[in-house]
């Protein structure tokens, strides 16, 4: 038996799931916890959790998949061997549209309060009092319709690029290997349909699921900052499951060349991700425009440990450790950058959202936006930090259960010769 066939059908094993539903069950038991312990009507410190880590993982498997169709599409072949890791990422895409179809449900059914936008009451002009002009202008696309039903049908689209690219892909083995190379040939169809839908979708998602918490602010970069902390954090995770899995026997073939350019990407996408960050508060701090500078007003003055604290984990850190290219080639200093930008990624999304949670939860609330230290809101408690774990274990346990149902090696990819002699 050779190198390439060595290990090569992974084995889920019955401990590995035992840790995993450990986590899963304290991620169940915070959530139980945020919504007993909430000081507030429809229990936003419940639902803002539900949201921050299902919006958040969402991305993550959003970003496998999106990886793959442009590496396909621009004829890549380094990552080849390692490609069964980003399929199995893609298909808890399944598992977000069902956990956001329930974040939806919740708007009609008033559930919960997490967007203000869902407030009717202040969408007529006959209201004098809480007529609000600026969001019955924006009604046409923040609604509940759109928030369900398109925005269902686009996640439901996601699922449907990621179920064929991977079905495609885990055909060729039995099937492909062909001088035409059939397979790869409709692989490149279809990654290559799906990267502009992937690019309007993706924009369109964010501003419902995410940018809409603060229904009067708007900024035309945010959609490209968030899909590159979901990025980074698809990378980072990437590299903790292959140095994980190798340290088991697996993916052998997956060298240190490998690493060094995963480890690459996610210096340049952490160094985007600050451009990006800059940028926009440099553009909208320079107009002085009251709608625009709101968001950052507020985060700063009630926020300040998590706004600087955001830039010093996803930009210092990486940039200062990262920077030395041997250290994108060793596996200790790999994984310990990888953990601190899943956790600062993580951060960024609480930050982005939960401060506009709360503004609507303090709305019904007189004199609430004097009360200080919230709970679950100011800072990431050890509630919201259970939450993500027990997320983080279901998303791996959905992973490595897709990861385990075939082989590891893609052996009738065209590219995988490129792969295994990857050298940089």
């Amino acid at each position: 038996m050779n190198k390439v066939d060595t290990m090569n059908e992974y084995t889920f094993t019955g401990k590995s799931r035992l840790v995993l539903m450990i986590g899963m069950g304290l991620g169940l038991l915070c959530l139980a916890l945020s919504f007993f312990m909430d000081g507030f009507d429809h229990h936003p410190r419940f639902w803002s959790n539900l949201l921050h880590n299902s919006v958040f993982f969402t991305g993550i498997a959003f970003m496998a998949v999106f990886f793959i169709s442009v590496c396909i599409t621009a004829w890549a072949g380094w990552y080849t061997v390692f490609k069964r890791v980003w399929e199995a990422f893609s298909q808890f895409i399944i598992v977000g549209l069902v956990l956001m179809l329930i974040i939806g449900i919740g708007i009609y059914a008033d559930w919960h309060h997490l967007y203000h936008w869902s407030d009717t009451s202040l969408l007529d002009p006959s209201n004098t009092a809480s007529y609000d002009e600026v969001l019955d202008g924006k009604s046409a696309f923040l609604n509940p319709f759109w928030y369900v039903v398109i925005g269902g049908l686009i996640v439901a689209a996601w699922v449907f690029f990621a179920y064929k690219l991977r079905s495609l892909s885990l055909d060729e083995d039995v099937n492909g290997g062909d001088a035409e190379f059939k397979h790869h040939r409709k692989m490149r169809f279809w990654a290559a349909a799906f990267l502009p839908i992937a690019g309007f979708s993706s924009a369109a998602i964010i501003w419902l699921w995410v940018m809409s918490v603060d229904p009067h602010w708007y900024s035309t970069l945010f959609a490209w900052y968030t899909a590159t902390s979901w990025f980074v954090s698809m990378l980072a995770l990437t590299i903790l499951v292959l140095v994980y899995l190798k340290g088991k026997g697996y993916f052998a073939n997956v060298s240190a060349e490998h690493f060094h350019d995963l480890g690459k990407f996610m210096f340049a996408f952490s160094i985007f991700w600050t451009y990006l960050w800059f940028s926009q508060y440099m553009l909208i701090w320079y107009a002085n425009v009251g709608e625009e500078t709101i968001y950052f007003k507020h985060r700063i003055d009630n926020y300040p440990v998590m706004f600087y604290g955001n830039l010093i984990i996803n930009f210092l850190v990486p940039f200062f450790i990262l920077m030395r290219n041997d250290t994108k080639r060793k596996f200790g200093t790999l994984v310990f950058v990888s953990i601190i930008l899943i956790f600062g990624h993580w951060w960024d999304f609480f930050l982005m959202l939960k401060p506009g949670i709360l503004h609507t939860a303090q709305s019904t609330v007189e004199g609430a936006h004097h009360a200080g230290f919230v709970a679950g809101f100011s800072l990431p408690g050890l509630i919201e930090i259970g939450t993500m774990i027990g997320f983080l274990s279901l998303f791996l346990f959905v992973a490595l259960t897709v990861l385990s149902k075939n082989t590891l090696l893609a052996k009738n990819d065209p590219f995988l010769e490129e792969s295994l002699h990857h050298h940089v």
